[in-house]
């Protein structure tokens, strides 16, 4: 039997009523995206709501939206680790809250934006990646690199003029 999602202390609440269903099947990840009106909150570290989202494989098993109280990075952080997230999907987030998740062994993948449902529906198919779901004026995702590579060579593919370098 796996541990309650909600533990004495987390000082979040379920929305839309009850709590997760018991299931047979183990999920292997549970993800945290940061909701605003339907899309990606644009920065993770005052993000009231969260959607939880259990996954196993590509298949989605449940959602949730939960409110988050925490505002210090270290409640988030205690918050999250209690909960059981392994990955959290957001747009920008400050470097001490994303090394703090990262240390307590929570995947970030920061700087995404989009609607919640195609962004959960990328991350389940592996394509998060593509150009679309990059935060405006966002040219790389640090912690990947492959990513990256890929992000800025269509940038520099556009069709924007360049500048001559005159000396």
């Amino acid at each position: 039997m796996r541990p309650p999602l909600i533990s004495k202390g987390i000082s979040i609440r379920l929305l839309a009523g009850g709590g997760w269903h018991e299931t047979r099947i183990r999920a292997r990840v549970l993800i945290a995206v940061p909701n605003c009106q339907g899309r990606v909150s644009p920065v993770f570290d005052v993000a009231a709501r969260l959607v939880l989202v259990r996954l196993k494989g590509e298949a989605e098993l449940e959602r949730k939206e939960v409110v988050l109280f925490e505002k210090q990075p270290e409640g988030i952080v205690r918050s999250l680790r209690e909960l059981g997230i392994k990955v959290v999907i957001c747009g920008a987030i400050s470097q001490g809250l994303q090394a703090a998740l990262e240390q307590v062994g929570i995947r970030v993948v920061p700087q995404t934006c989009g609607g919640l449902d195609s962004v959960i529906a990328a991350y389940r198919r592996g394509t998060l990646g593509q150009p679309e779901f990059a935060m405006p004026g966002c040219c790389d995702r640090p912690s990947d690199t492959l990513w990256r590579a890929a992000r800025c060579r269509k940038r520099s593919n556009s069709s924007r003029p360049r500048q001559s370098q005159h000396l």
